[in-house]
This record gives C-alpha cells, structure tokens and sequence, in this order.
C-alpha cells in the first residue's frame, strides 16, 4: 500500500473493533524510514508471533462495534415528492429530519410525534388544504411519517450510545478527523495501535483486566517522545497524559477540557435516567435480573473516560482548585453475579472503589449543584476506607500503569478464552457461557466454520 493508504487504513481503525496485532504491518510499513533498527526488529517479532498463531488468519468476533441501520426509506420515496436523503453519511439523524419534515409538509402534518385520532385532517380538512388523496391514501401516510419519526428518534439514541461506547474505550480517538491524525505518521501509529488495544474485549476474570499501555505501545510512544514533529494535539484525544498534555498550549488544553465537560453533562443526564428506572444495588453493584447492565455500563466507561480527562486537565492548566467546590465522583460499573462470586470465592473483598462510589452523592447532582461533593470529603472518605485518595484517581490524575507485556488478542465467547475461532463460533451460537439454555447446532457448524 501506498502511504496515503497506510494512513487512510490506520485512521478507518479508531472507530472500529481491529486487533491491535492486525495492525503491526501497516504501521511497520508507514514507520520503515523512522525506526530504529532495534525498534524494527521487535515489530517484526510480534508480526511473526501474529501469523504464527492459530487465530492470525480470522476471527470469529465482530471487527467493528455495532452500527444502528437507518431506516429503509423506499416506501416513503413511492409516497412522498421529497427527495430522499443518503443514509449511510455521519449526519444521517439530521438529514432524516430534515425530510421528515418535508414530507410532513405535504400531507399539513406537524412536524414530530403526533395522535393518529385527534391530529389527521377529515375530508374537509384535506379538500381545504389541497390534497387531493383519499382517506385510506391519507392514512397510510400520516402513519408512515409517524413511524419514521420514531425510528428516527430510536436511530439518534443508538447512535448516542454508540458513540459514547468508543469513548468509554479510547477517550476521543473516533473523534480525530483524519485532516488531524495524518499530520505525523509516527503519532498516528501510536494513536491506532494503542486506541485497538483500548478496543479490545473485557475478559472473564476475577483479576485485574489487562492494560492497554503494553510493550508496542510503550516503543511507539518512545518515539513519538524523541521525534521533533509529533502531533501531541491528536496523542492527547487518546492518551491524555501528564507528560502529553505538557507539550499542548493553554488553548488547546483548554479546548479539551471543555470536549471532556460536554462528554461529562451528556453521559450525567443518560445516567440519572438508567439510574432512575433501574434498581442497582449500589452498595455492590451486582447485576440483578431488570437492570439494563449493558447501557449503564457503556455509560460509566464513558463517564469515567471523560473524568479522567477532564482530571488531567485541571491539574495541567493550574485549575485543580476548582476540586474545592466541585468534585463528582468516579461511577461503577455493574459487575455479574457469576464475577463476583468467583472473587469473593478466591479470598477477593468488596473493591474499596465500589465503597466510596456508594457514599458519594450520584455524580449528576453533583454536577448539577443539587448535592455538595468537594474534593477534602472526598479524600478523606478514600483514607477512611483505607483506599490512596490520588493514587487510585478519585481526586488527582491517575499515575502511568506498568508496561503491559505483547499479547495476542484472545478470542472469546462471552469473556471467555477459547482455543480457535472456529470453537468459538460453535460455542456461541449453542449459548455456552452466555446463562441462558443450551441450543441445538448442526453438526456440521464446526467444519462449515473452517471452511469460512
């Protein structure tokens, strides 16, 4: 490939699902010139442990996070003179409806959700506004247009929430426009490789998960830190370190902290209403049969991501007395009955995080000022709980985590690591490990899986 493409191909990676280890060719190719000749070979080393493994070819598991589908507009295009909008362009929820809109227009409709017994026209009605259509024709738009309102609002929250599933992994690397990424090949090797392996699955354990920051990282990112042109604006979308952050100017630092509070007001306002129509118990966070564990958890990520940040950038402008008056809280995240019951089997204890989570006040109305959290309560609350208030990121930046050795991505089955992809599939579409019944699967699906 081209260097362009290079490019193109690691930018299409930040808002997808990629194994970290599929992209050691491309960024090898686009770094040939730069490395070091130590560097290069230990790149080469991990792409031969990559082909080498049973599972470098294929996997089972999805490559990208699930994208909501528009909604299908060809009967809407037979019944109504608006031209139809593309559907597959990043602005889609707003071309939508903008020819709803129009298409309300035609038949006198207001435009939103409206009642189908008290908001149609009768054949007056209609004869006085100029349609020419009869009842049933009338009818069948009127429902339409209500119908596509509602996916429309269905299609906007699945997108809201897909969006704030890649900053619950990879901060705002999918935000990056590629007019920004491509400026330095060496900051964009480092932004794809590390924010795929911040997009790599969760695995069933009663330990610590694994960390992104791993040994190819750590090389790229030496780089970055030696080379005179490094894009440390686009590295710090990802990687808002102190170290990052002390290379940016007042404004952009600036910029990022107000991306990272508009994060943080729009996850707040979905988490009161998760919260208020869920049943957690929040002095353990155990998932219990009604609790939509999944959207609340995306929502924690995010928030937490978007703190994160926002922490950072208080302490690098010099704004960390504002900690005095306001200082919301981290959120837990819901953790299966199954996992915590393992822990608590193996001699594991209640996380100390999860006790202070549960005396804070709810970090939304901390943010809104209905309910007062200042940084001494909560530091004292972490000593109190035997728990290092700075160390553990309640009330200051998180210290840089050890360098995660090279491994490659294992494939799972609802967490758990299975030995090819091929069982894999075969296991999950039987059920296994997912708590519900077992299904029947044909016989021939493990080789049919080879096949593919």
């Amino acid at each position: 490939m081209t260097t362009p493409d290079l490019r193109r191909t690691l930018h299409a990676s930040l808002d997808r699902r990629v194994r970290p280890e599929d992209l050691l060719t491309p960024i090898t190719q686009l770094m040939a010139d730069q490395l070091s000749p130590a560097d290069r070979q230990r790149l080469l080393k991990a792409q031969r442990q990559a082909r080498g493994a049973a599972s470098s070819h294929w996997s089972s598991m999805p490559a990208d996070f699930r994208r909501p589908a528009a909604p299908n507009l060809q009967v809407a295009g037979a019944l109504f003179a608006a031209p139809l909008p593309p559907t597959d362009e990043p602005g889609v929820v707003a071309q939508l409806g903008q020819y709803l809109g129009q298409a309300s227009a035609e038949i006198h409709k207001q435009v939103g959700e409206s009642d189908f017994q008290r908001d149609r026209l009768n054949r007056d009605a209609r004869a006085a506004a100029g349609l020419d259509l009869s009842r049933r024709q009338y009818n069948k738009r009127f429902r339409l247009v209500q119908r596509l309102e509602r996916k429309q609002a269905t299609l906007a929250r699945e997108l809201e929430k897909r969006a704030l599933t890649l900053i619950s992994k990879s901060r705002l690397a999918s935000e990056l426009p590629f007019s920004v990424f491509a400026r330095d090949d060496a900051s964009a090797a480092f932004i794809a490789y590390y924010t795929a392996r911040c997009h790599v699955r969760s695995e069933f354990t009663n330990t610590a998960q694994v960390r992104p920051y791993d040994g190819v990282a750590d090389l790229l990112f030496r780089h970055c830190r030696r080379a005179a042109t490094t894009n440390w604006w686009a590295i710090a979308h990802v990687y808002p370190d102190p170290e990052v952050l002390r290379h940016l100017s007042e404004a952009q630092k600036g910029q990022l902290l107000g991306r990272c509070c508009a994060v943080l007001e729009r996850t707040a306002t979905l988490m009161q209403e998760v919260w208020a129509r869920s049943t957690f118990d929040r002095d353990t966070m155990i998932v219990r049969r009604g609790n939509d564990s999944s959207t609340w958890n995306l929502l924690a990520g995010a928030w937490n991501q978007a703190r994160d940040g926002w922490m950072n950038l208080l302490y690098a402008l010099d704004l960390d007395e504002l900690l005095d008056a306001v200082c919301p809280g981290k959120a837990m995240r819901l953790m299966a009955a199954d996992v915590a019951w393992w822990h608590q089997h193996s001699g594991g204890q209640l996380d100390p995080n999860t006790q202070v989570w549960a005396r804070l006040p709810l970090p939304w109305t901390v943010l809104a000022g209905e309910a007062p959290c200042t940084r001494r309560t909560v530091r004292q609350l972490c000593l109190d709980l035997g728990l290092h208030p700075e160390q553990s990121g309640w009330i200051a930046p998180r210290t840089r985590a050890r360098v995660a050795p090279f491994r490659l991505t294992p494939e799972l089955v609802h967490g758990v690591t299975v030995s090819s992809p091929g069982l894999a599939r075969v296991l999950r579409r039987a059920g296994v490990f997912s708590g519900r019944p077992l299904r029947q699967v044909a016989d021939d699906t493990l080789g049919t899986d080879q096949a593919e």
